[in-house]
Order: structure tokens, then sequence, then C-alpha cells
């Protein structure tokens, strides 16, 4: 991974993030933001009391692939984890809520979804 890829990394911004279809077993390509936590690739959402689609695809196949897309272009791979622990779920979207100047973390906490992702090692993939 050279170092211009690193930084966007360490920035976070906006991404295509794709997943498997749970269903179709296709690609499926959505626009989201991801945050850059202590050195972790975390993505989010808006609350809202429904599952998305790209969070049930994740549970159903974690692997994802995150498309860089703005000062940097790449295609990264990589397994996601759905973060379903309470005091996990409320350090992490504490950041994120700062981010988008949200005051309302408890429902962010409860009705948010939220993953994270780890690289595949570029040395093994």
């Amino acid at each position: 991974m050279n170092d211009a890829i690193r930084a966007a990394l360490a920035r976070g911004g906006i991404i295509d993030l794709t997943t498997t279809g749970r269903k179709s077993g296709e690609p499926r390509r959505i626009e989201i933001v991801f945050h850059a936590i202590d050195g972790r690739i975390v993505i989010s959402g808006m609350p809202r009391g429904e599952k998305r689609a790209w969070l049930a695809n994740v549970e159903a196949d974690p692997r994802v692939t995150i498309h860089l897309k703005q000062d940097v272009v790449a295609d990264l791979s990589g397994a996601a984890r759905v973060i379903a622990d309470d005091e996990e779920r409320h350090a992490l979207l504490a950041h994120v809520a700062r981010a988008w100047g949200r005051d309302d973390l408890e429902v962010m906490v409860r009705d948010s979804p939220l993953i994270e992702v780890v690289l595949d090692d570029p040395a093994t993939a």
C-alpha cells in the first residue's frame, strides 16, 4: 500500500462500498462516508429504524471492497465486521456524531448501521 492510499485512509471521506447481494449474489455498490478512528476504518449511516440493504449484505457475506475515489483512486478489498456491542458502538459513534455535528448520540447508538472494515494484507492478497 503506497503512502497516498495510507494518507487517504487516515483522512476518511466519501467512498464507494461494494458488497455482495445476499439474495442475488451480485455486486452491490453504494456511495457512503467512512471515518478513520484510531487507525480503524469505520462506516456508519444516519439513524433509521429499518436495516439498510448494505448492512444485511455484510451480515450475509463480510467480504467488501472499498473504492477510494477522491484525491486517490484505489480499490481495496477487506472484511467487514458489524459492530453490535453497545459500548463499542457508543465509543465509535461519538466520533461520528462530532464529525456530523449531531447531538443525538443515543439515537445513533440505537439506530445507526455501524461496521469496521479490515483491509486485506497486500502482501497476502
